[in-house]
């Protein structure tokens, strides 16, 4: 048997073959929300610069782990500090120093998640990015959306063959859409959404932050027999 052959199954007059493609689209409630929070600091030298970086970061973590179960991940990113050379002159004189860290936190309790941005954004010289919404990877939805794809395929199969007098008769094959070509599905368009927050003077109440619904997509390609069609 080619390659060719492989890929392009025909039937037989006796044993007719339908090929169909199945697809679910579901609408699900973000499961997980993602924050990003970066921590600056600034200094005429080094040690202050580090210094001042070290207690705003230890500052974070802390306002973040406080929250306990509502915080199901925390995790330090990025981590920087650079010199900033003067403009003008030809000799290599440092202006300051500029410290960076970039912290991530995924929380399962959306209900905490309004108030630790705002206490987060309300903190000296920390910004605040997100909420990403999101589902896990074993959410209960992927399973949900792939059944759906394989009972559409099903009936559209079936609809098929009936429309030739015909009836399914076997399965064949059934398979991801592109799972025999090695490239994966594409990701997902939308379900994130971006807000940005930085530093004020005075505490702010926390923020009414609405999820975003989850679109979850499933496809997959189906092959039956059915019995000969009633031409």
């Amino acid at each position: 048997m080619t390659q060719e052959s492989a890929h392009q199954p025909y039937g037989t007059p006796e044993v007719p073959r339908v090929a169909v493609r199945g697809e679910a689209h579901l609408e699900v409630d973000p499961e997980i929300a993602r924050i990003a929070v970066t921590v600056t600091a600034r200094g005429t030298d080094r040690r202050t610069a580090l210094e001042d970086l070290t207690r705003r970061n230890n500052t974070v973590l802390d306002l973040v782990k406080s929250y306990g179960d509502a915080v199901e991940k925390l995790e330090t990113g990025a981590f920087s500090i650079k010199p900033e050379l003067t403009r003008h002159g030809r000799a290599e004189r440092i202006r300051a120093y500029h410290g960076r860290v970039h912290i991530t936190a995924e929380l399962s309790d959306f209900t905490a998640l309004g108030e630790l941005t705002t206490r987060l954004a309300d903190l000296e010289l920390t910004s605040v990015d997100g909420p990403w919404w999101a589902l896990r990877p074993t959410s209960p939805a992927h399973g949900e959306a792939r059944r759906q794809a394989v009972l559409e395929a099903v009936q559209r199969a079936r609809e098929y063959a009936g429309a030739l007098g015909a009836e399914l008769a076997a399965l064949v094959e059934l398979a991801d859409l592109g799972a025999e070509n090695a490239p994966a599905y594409p990701p997902a368009p939308g379900g994130m959404r971006t807000m940005a927050f930085s530093a004020s003077e005075e505490t702010a109440p926390p923020l009414d932050l609405e999820p975003q619904r989850q679109t979850v997509h499933a496809q997959v390609n189906a092959r039956f027999t059915m019995t000969p069609p009633q031409l």
